[in-house]
């Protein structure tokens, strides 16, 4: 679904049959103008979805742009200012709002995983651990937040997890039937599996055919032992009960890659407000 496909839809969710709070007492010639001030310290994100959201409602409806996706702001900075239609302003606002303070919280988190691995080759990903309908958007301020998304869906990546392993007979099989099905199917996708244990890891090393190897819930040590019996033949990635405080010393591992779903659950919005210029 695209974005502007998304969009309508979320107007249809919040106006239904109409706004009558603006529609009964605000004329409709009216005009006014709002702009969006910052209330808490962090990065903005959702600018440009932000200007979709107008233009899609009211084309007339002029923005002035004072910030960008992924700038640093500060309590009292104001992002932008709307000006035109004054039942445009009150019908848009609530909607554009929830999408800029979901966006920037998750763009600021992200940004905080980031400042911990500074000085490290370890790049953070997103998961599929998103909010159902907004995925768009939400690995969008991944991105914003200086974070990288890890596949879109189940269509753009194979990865074998621990219960397609379990299901399938064990590693090789897996393996062998992914590629048959891709061949099969004329499919060219990277190939990702989930190991548990060393063991599945030198079952993994031994048979081959994929990309990037997954490390699930290893420790610290464990992780370091890994990733010398990988020694730079496949990409790594650990994943599964990583906090703020241990996140460090997984990159110093060496591992290519570190998996938060806390990117995108368990993320408080930034705090913003879209409040008329008097």
């Amino acid at each position: 679904m695209t974005l502007k496909e998304q969009i309508r839809l979320w107007f249809a969710e919040d106006i239904g049959d109409g706004d009558h709070s603006t529609l009964s007492c605000i004329p409709a010639d009216a005009q006014g103008s709002q702009q969006l001030i910052v209330k808490q310290p962090g990065i903005i994100a959702g600018i440009e979805v932000a200007k979709q959201i107008f233009s899609f409602f009211d084309s007339s409806l002029r923005i002035t742009q004072f910030l960008n996706d992924g700038d640093r702001v500060r309590v009292g900075d104001v992002a932008f200012r709307v000006d035109g239609s004054t039942r445009s302003l009150l019908q848009t606002e609530r909607l554009m709002l929830n999408v800029m303070q979901r966006m920037s919280g998750i763009a600021t988190r992200t940004a905080e995983y980031v400042e911990l691995l500074r000085g490290t080759n370890t790049r953070i990903l997103d998961t599929r651990k998103t909010t159902p309908g907004i995925r768009l958007l939400e690995k969008m301020a991944v991105r914003i937040g200086g974070g990288d998304n890890h596949r879109f869906g189940l269509f753009d990546m194979v990865m074998l997890k621990d219960n397609h392993v379990d299901h399938a007979g064990g590693i090789t099989q897996a393996i062998d039937r992914c590629h048959e099905y891709l061949k099969a199917n004329n499919r060219d996708l990277r190939i990702e599996i989930e190991v548990r244990n060393l063991d599945e890891l030198r079952q993994v090393l031994s048979h081959g055919g994929v990309h990037r190897i997954m490390l699930d819930n290893f420790t610290p040590d464990l992780t370091r032992q890994a990733v010398r019996l990988i020694d730079h033949r496949y990409e790594v990635e650990s994943s599964g009960g990583i906090t703020r405080e241990t996140i460090r010393a997984y990159a110093e591992c060496g591992v290519d890659f570190i998996s938060v779903g806390a990117l995108t659950h368990h993320v408080s919005s930034l705090d913003l407000s879209f409040k008329a210029v008097r």
